[in-house]
């Protein structure tokens, strides 16, 4: 409670500091604070609050006005309790007061413009707080302002301060001045000026055509949203003097002037004792200054000259001083002496060595000394002059007449003498090749004759580009051939000879190889036997060009040719498998780059038999592996006949064996043939020759031996083993012809 209480008192010796100033701050203190506990120890209520504006929300300036803030207060007290009253003007506080009346003023003398606004009031008790509404007030009407003058009397070409006031008003403030000539009631100025503060100073020049001036001065003040605008006041009369007097010509002689007098123009001027500066007096025949003088005992200028007609015009006399300013004017007539001479020429272009003829004359007058000149050189002093023309004569020409002191010049004339040209010579560089599509300068040069000169190139019998040269340079031409081609020239200038051609310059241009292309003639796919025919080919190329062939996965070519054609071929009359694979070919000459000879894309091409070296190669093989069957089969049963009569031979006695040489081959190779017969049909063939002896007669005995003997498909070192069971007999008188049985089984198989 005590903070809102502290804080309660705070804020009304705040709003009390205007009016308790002189007050001891303890004894203010104690009484707000005794105030704050009565009201604190009985009830209160504000039922409402509102603003009376006397007389009326709108009130003229000047006149007063009255703000009333009507509180209604409730209490359980019986004295009122003290409140605060605040009043606002555009959310700014501008008055307070501490109160126990139901009404509290706010009173204002002579409301001003910046008195206008929106106002609203405010009651605080405690720590209750009620406001009223806005109301707007309006003060209507400026005050007229006060205007001063620094100066009643001033002289052309000075200046005049002008205050302009608004003392009862609070700035910003919006002046308007006018200057305005009395006679003629016209604005002759007007300024404006926002001052921040409530008047404004501005200065005013006074100008030559001013005499006497008032000054009026208005004021404007926004007063919210509305710009109000105060009446105009005047000031008093300011007297205007002359500085200098208009400026007045006089022309001597007086008479009718006639060229060959003296001419004298004056321009004289009154001048005050008052001016500060002296004034500047300026003679202008049109806008050319011909005379003028600053300063001296006299304010005159002069123009003095022989007279000529030229001289006959308007003259205008300036008399200048700061900003004033004052000019009259006058028209002066000069009578001619004579007209003015007339040079005639032959011709203004001539050819070196025609004549040359020049005649000055002047109408109606048969006395004048006449002077013919070419640029400052006089060349006669008689009327004409002739001779014959050289190329040095080419310049300007002018003729004079005098009669007396006027002397007159004529017209100048321009007359230009031409040398014939020289045969043109057309030539280039020719040091190096000419490529396609590249530069290169042609010159043409006509080494004698006069300037300018007119170079035309013709190319191909037609006109390619002309150029102008203005001197005897040699003019050159930029082209870019793309085929040989024949250049000539064609000179001209100012002579009247016909046109000179030159000789004709024939160019050679070489053009690089472009667009490399491989082909075969017939079909990517060649029988082997047939020709096969390989061609190369450019779209475009300047022969020499060097053709190369070659076959991919090789590092050189296979073959060269240098011809001044095209396309290249390579021939092979029979192909074979070896010319299969992949071809590409490369062309160059002299503008190619030595290490980028264009190439051409890969041409696969592929070689295959005839149908009949197909069937031809079948029947072969096929007679050399019946063959190989045939003698391999005859090996292996030759083979195995060994084998099997071998077994037997092993089991005869020895002395027999030895005994007889043809026998013991017979035998051998009957056993080889029983040896091979047994292999063949197994222990199962020997069964029936062991059935049809008798077990007791016989004693045999089996041996296993192991005979390799080659295979069919094993004929080139490759040896298969057998097993072949040889029987051995113990010594029988039946031998033989057991043995012959035996061996004739063999060789049936059985």
């Amino acid at each position: 409670m005590w903070a809102s209480v502290c804080k309660s008192l705070a804020l009304r010796m705040q709003l009390r500091r205007a009016s308790v100033g002189k007050m001891p701050p303890a004894l203010l203190l104690t009484l707000l604070l005794y105030a704050s506990l009565q009201a604190q120890e009985n009830s209160f209520t504000i039922n409402s609050i509102q603003m009376e504006i006397l007389p009326a929300d709108r009130v003229p300036n000047g006149h007063n006005l009255t703000l009333q803030c009507l509180v209604d207060i409730s209490t359980t007290s019986a004295v009122r309790p003290q409140h605060q009253v605040l009043f606002y003007k555009d959310d700014a506080l501008v008055y307070n007061v501490s109160s126990r009346e139901h009404t509290e003023s706010f009173f204002i003398p002579q409301a001003r413009v910046f008195h206008s606004g929106m106002y609203k009031c405010t009651v605080i008790l405690n720590n209750k707080e009620k406001t009223t509404q806005e109301y707007q007030v309006v003060v209507q009407g400026v005050p007229n302002p006060v205007v001063t003058l620094d100066k009643k009397e001033v002289t052309e070409g000075g200046a005049v301060t002008v205050n302009c006031s608004v003392q009862e008003e609070k700035p910003p403030i919006y002046f308007s001045i006018e200057k305005v000539e009395l006679d003629t009631k016209l604005v002759k100025q007007r300024r404006e000026k926002n001052s921040p503060q409530n008047f404004v100073l501005m200065e005013f020049p006074i100008e030559e055509q001013d005499h006497v001036i008032v000054f009026r001065c208005q004021a404007r003040i926004l007063s919210g949203i509305q710009l109000q605008t105060s009446e105009s006041t005047r000031s008093e009369f300011v007297t205007v003097q002359e500085s200098f007097s208009t400026p007045k010509f006089e022309i001597q002689p007086s008479r009718m002037i006639i060229e060959g007098d003296q001419l004298h123009i004056k321009c004289t001027v009154q001048v005050t004792h008052l001016v500060q500066e002296f004034p500047e007096i300026i003679i202008q025949k049109d806008k050319a200054i011909v005379a003028t003088s600053k300063q001296g005992s006299e304010a005159q200028a002069v123009y003095s000259v022989m007279a000529m007609v030229e001289h006959s015009g308007y003259y205008t006399c300036k008399v200048e001083s700061n900003r004033i300013s004052k000019a009259s004017s006058i028209l002066v007539n000069i009578t001619e002496l004579f007209p003015k001479p007339k040079l005639e020429f032959s011709s203004s272009r001539l050819d070196q060595g025609e004549m040359l003829d020049l005649f000055c004359s002047v109408p109606g007058t048969p006395s004048t000394n006449f002077t013919i000149q070419k640029e400052d050189r006089v060349l006669t002093r008689y009327q004409n002059f002739s001779k014959f023309a050289e190329e040095r004569d080419s310049g300007r020409y002018v003729c004079t007449a005098a009669i007396g002191k006027v002397v007159k010049r004529s017209n100048s004339v321009q007359i230009k003498v031409c040398e014939m040209l020289s045969k043109p010579r057309i030539f280039h560089d020719a040091t190096s090749e000419i490529i396609k599509g590249h530069a290169v300068g042609i010159a043409c040069h006509s080494i004698n004759g006069t300037t300018p000169i007119t170079y035309h190139l013709i190319k191909a019998t037609r006109l390619f580009r002309s150029v102008m040269m203005n001197s005897n340079d040699p003019a050159t031409f930029t082209d870019k051939p793309t085929k040989d081609v024949e250049y000539q020239c064609i000179v001209d200038n100012c002579h009247s000879h016909p046109q000179l051609h030159s000789e004709i310059l024939k160019v050679g241009v070489i053009a690089p190889v472009d667009e490399v292309t491989i082909s075969i003639l017939s079909s990517n796919e060649v029988q082997s036997g047939n020709e096969m025919v390989l061609r190369c080919s450019v779209k475009e190329g300047t022969g020499p060009i060097t053709f190369r062939f070659y076959k991919e996965g090789e590092d050189r070519h296979f073959h060269e040719d240098i011809l001044n054609d095209t396309q290249a071929f390579w021939y092979k009359k029979l192909a074979s498998k070896e010319q299969e694979g992949q071809y590409y070919c490369t062309a160059s000459n002299r503008a190619s780059m030595v290490r980028m000879s264009p190439r051409s894309s890969m041409l696969t091409v592929r070689v295959f038999l005839a149908p009949w070296k197909k069937g031809l190669i079948a029947v072969t093989v096929i007679g050399v592996i019946i063959a190989a069957l045939i003698v391999t089969a005859k090996c292996y049963f030759l083979k195995k006949a060994k084998a099997k009569q071998k077994p037997v031979e092993m089991s005869r006695p020895a002395a027999p064996l030895l005994n007889s040489n043809s026998e013991k081959v017979s035998e051998s190779n009957v056993e080889a043939n029983s040896h091979y017969g047994y292999d063949d049909v197994g222990n199962d063939a020997m069964k029936p020759i062991n059935q049809n002896k008798d077990p007791q007669n016989m004693d045999v005995e089996y041996t296993e031996v192991q005979v390799s003997s080659p295979e069919p498909h094993q004929a080139l070192g490759t040896k298969a083993t057998e097993t072949v069971y040889s029987e051995i007999r113990k010594a029988d008188p039946n031998f033989m012809e057991n043995r012959h049985s035996r061996t004739e089984g063999s060789l049936d198989g059985t």
